[in-house]
């Protein structure tokens, strides 16, 4: 059932979609900085995500596939409510657990989903 006080959250396809793009940008950082160590990679992935949600509310690859993060109302994420996504997003089990209206349960902690923006 989706929570009224979201917008619907945009499909799995694009979610997913909009991920690998992410994590295949911060695995090209990784590889030309960090000679692709897995924990570098894990933190630029990180530091790109909540520096790109927290400002412009989307990463490079939410953008790519027309996606955004938002709060109740259609609002911006900000800072703090990227930096908790983030955190869960990158412990994995908070975000391929979902609840009944499709949000994984680090955009529930922080307050977010990722809804269509095209």
């Amino acid at each position: 059932m989706h929570d009224p006080d979201f917008p619907p959250p945009a499909g799995l396809g694009r979610r997913l979609l909009g991920l690998v793009i992410d994590w295949a940008v911060a695995s090209a950082i990784s590889a030309g900085f960090f000679d692709y160590d897995p924990m570098a990679t894990l933190a630029v992935f990180a530091v790109m995500t909540v520096a790109m949600v927290g400002t412009l509310s989307a990463t490079i690859g939410h953008v790519v596939v027309g996606i955004a993060v938002r709060t109740p109302g259609r609002g911006p994420a900000g800072p703090l409510r990227a930096l908790v996504r983030t955190v869960l997003l990158c412990l994995v089990i908070p975000a391929v657990v979902w609840t009944g209206d499709g949000r994984g349960l680090h955009d529930v902690a922080a307050g977010t989903t990722i809804t269509k923006i095209r």
